[in-house]
């Protein structure tokens, strides 16, 4: 069974920085691209990083420069750390495990981010 657990979502003022956490269960993660998405109150869910099994990092246009991604195999961990965070980035932040040539995706329940102005 897959399991993706989030953690390190919580309240922090603007221009504060989190780190959150997924770890992975239930696959190889090694073999596995990890993706981070978001879904602000009212809004659809959009894409905000993703580091590939070979380590590149792909960011969005609105984090990069201030989001960092980061895997640890040995610990079936991915680690987004956000700096300078926006009022407008408050959302519940959803990790993404997906292997090349699969069409399944294993998401995670979610960790609330809230950024107070």
């Amino acid at each position: 069974q897959v399991q993706l657990v989030e953690s390190g979502g919580g309240l922090v003022q603007a221009g504060g920085s989190l780190r959150l956490s997924c770890v992975a269960s239930g696959i190889i993660f090694s073999n596995y691209a990890m993706g981070w998405y978001r879904r602000a109150p009212g809004k659809q869910r959009e894409f905000v990083a993703i580091i590939t099994s070979g380590g590149r990092t792909n960011f969005a246009y609105s984090v990069e420069g201030r989001f960092t991604l980061s895997r640890d195999n040995a610990k079936n961990t991915v680690y987004l750390q956000m700096n300078s965070l926006k009022p407008e980035e408050t959302a519940v932040y959803y990790c993404k495990a997906n292997r090349i040539g699969s069409p399944v995706d294993y998401w995670g329940n979610g960790t609330l981010v809230t950024v107070s102005s």
